[in-house]
């Protein structure tokens, strides 16, 4: 029974290649796919868990972005602030506001720099489950910049998910109590020992590490006095000793003098822990469940393979990697009900297409404006409990923006008017139909033949009455297989309820 055991290298094929790519990344060509393919499950889930030994070609540096945009005064200048108040100056108090809205616009501008890199780099990457695990971080310890306004947080936040990305989990939550976007979005920059705030205690253990039930008001409100002084100075995580409590505490039945990184541990402890991430862990790449309900509430495939991931977090003290080994070597992971079965996110849907089809990129700025337009927009999770995802995904007006941002990629065409530069970066699917004769074992070029292969390419199989549908609108145009005519068939593909999953 799928979910037993491990998937043989006997079965895994084209189908189960693509999905793995899909997935453990942003979907690939018919060379990538036909790549693994060959390869077997074994070697291809070890290669894309191991992403640290592929080169990246671009990699983030501390100046990739401007840190001192948003910095806090300097003496001097808090000096004269608090002078101009006291002598009623309002040329200087206007200077100083002036100086205060220029900060904040050209933050603005550098999170829309933000956004257009971190899409630049899932659409690019060599390392595309790295990628996706910063996309699953992001959703998972949510923080808005819509909150924060500090740009460079944020791009501090989205490296922290990058370098642990398959790292161990209990550095990553060890790392957020110290992160200064994560103090500030839920304020806990400001929680003294004679005022503690409750926002981060209760997220790091109702969102983060331990789900609803699992904890109780008391231990909410203890974990609150544990974290008392853990602030932010600039860029940098600060400890301030005189603001925390010192006093005993007694958090998830452990007591003592408890500080974060106590509370943390207390967290980490229960076995609710381990639980909680591997169904967040399964639900982001395998179907959607409810990560709230009973484990053995779940089917019987998703049960056992979560049973086993958590087997294998618990083994490895958290570590991610070997979660992820045991969940993509898993026969479930390429059961019926798995595969071809994820509504794909706004990001996956642009990303992917790019990708995959190998789509000219055209303007990064526009694929953003279709995100946030379809619910996902990047550095602004509507929430500190993320996007919801799956069916919330589709609605009328996100399916008529899904195929618009297809038509995009693929034609140039916008919903009024052209891309100005798209005669220059005129979209060429030759290469995929030579890709897809070549991954497929066979040349045929016929309208049948290119409809079949562009579906089990495109959407995983090839159902009659969708290779009628493709054939016949090739035959329409003579049964020529041209840029043109091919071009037409994505597009038709790309308006299918089927190309919505992955």
């Amino acid at each position: 029974m799928a979910g037993m055991g491990r998937i043989r290298d006997t079965d895994f094929g084209y189908a189960e290649a693509r999905h793995l790519l899909w997935r453990a990344g942003f979907g690939g060509t018919p060379k990538q796919i036909q790549t693994l393919a060959a390869w077997g499950a074994e070697k291809s889930v070890d290669y894309l868990l191991t992403y640290d030994q592929v080169t990246d070609p671009k990699p983030p540096t501390p100046t990739t972005f401007d840190p001192n945009i948003m910095r806090p005064p300097t003496a001097d200048e808090r000096q004269q602030y608090r002078r101009a108040q006291q002598l009623r100056d309002e040329n200087t108090l206007a200077r100083f506001r002036l100086r205060r809205q220029d900060a904040q616009r050209r933050d603005r501008q550098q999170m829309r720099e933000l956004q257009k890199w971190w899409l630049a780099r899932m659409i690019e990457t060599p390392r595309p489950l790295q990628e996706k695990l910063t996309l699953f971080w992001h959703g998972h310890f949510a923080t808005s910049y819509r909150t924060i306004e500090n740009s460079y947080h944020m791009f501090q936040q989205n490296q922290l998910f990058r370098t642990r990305a398959a790292g161990n989990f209990a550095d990553l939550m060890f790392q957020i109590i110290r992160d200064p976007a994560m103090l500030a979005y839920l304020d806990n920059d400001d929680s003294r020992k004679d005022r503690p705030n409750e926002n981060l205690a209760r997220e790091l253990m109702e969102l983060f590490g331990l789900g609803v039930g699992n904890y109780t008001e008391r231990d909410i409100k203890e974990g609150a006095r544990a974290l008392t002084g853990y602030t932010f100075e600039d860029d940098r995580f600060v400890f301030r000793q005189q603001d925390h409590d010192t006093g005993a505490k007694r958090i998830l039945g452990q007591s003592g003098p408890m500080d974060g990184d106590d509370f943390v541990q207390a967290i980490l402890a229960q076995r609710d822990c381990s639980t909680f991430i591997c169904r967040k862990l399964y639900r982001f790449f395998a179907e959607d469940i409810n990560v709230e309900a009973d484990t053995r509430d779940l089917p019987d495939g998703a049960y056992k393979t979560i049973r086993a991931m958590q087997r294998a977090m618990l083994a490895t003290r958290y570590e991610i990697k070997p979660t992820l080994r045991e969940l993509f070597l898993s026969e479930h992971f390429y059961s019926p009900e798995v595969m071809a079965g994820q509504i794909k996110s706004p990001v996956m849907l642009g990303v992917g297409a790019v990708r995959s089809l190998n789509t000219p990129v055209r303007d990064l700025s526009i694929m953003l404006d279709a995100f946030d337009l379809m619910g996902q927009s990047l550095f602004f999770p509507p929430s500190v409990a993320g996007w919801d995802g799956g069916r919330a995904w589709i609605n009328t007006s996100t399916l008529f923006v899904r195929q618009n941002l297809l038509a995009y990629l693929l034609t140039g065409k916008k919903p009024h008017g052209y891309d100005a530069l798209a005669d220059q970066e005129k979209y060429d699917p030759s290469d995929l139909v030579t890709q897809l004769g070549e991954a497929l074992a066979g040349a045929e070029r016929d309208p049948v033949s290119v409809s079949s292969y562009l579906l089990r390419f495109t959407v995983g199989r090839a159902s009659s009455t969708n290779i009628e549908t493709l054939s016949g609108f090739l035959n329409q145009h003579g049964g020529r297989i041209t840029p043109e005519t091919l071009t037409g068939a994505l597009l038709l593909i790309s308006a299918m309820p089927e190309y919505q999953l992955c």
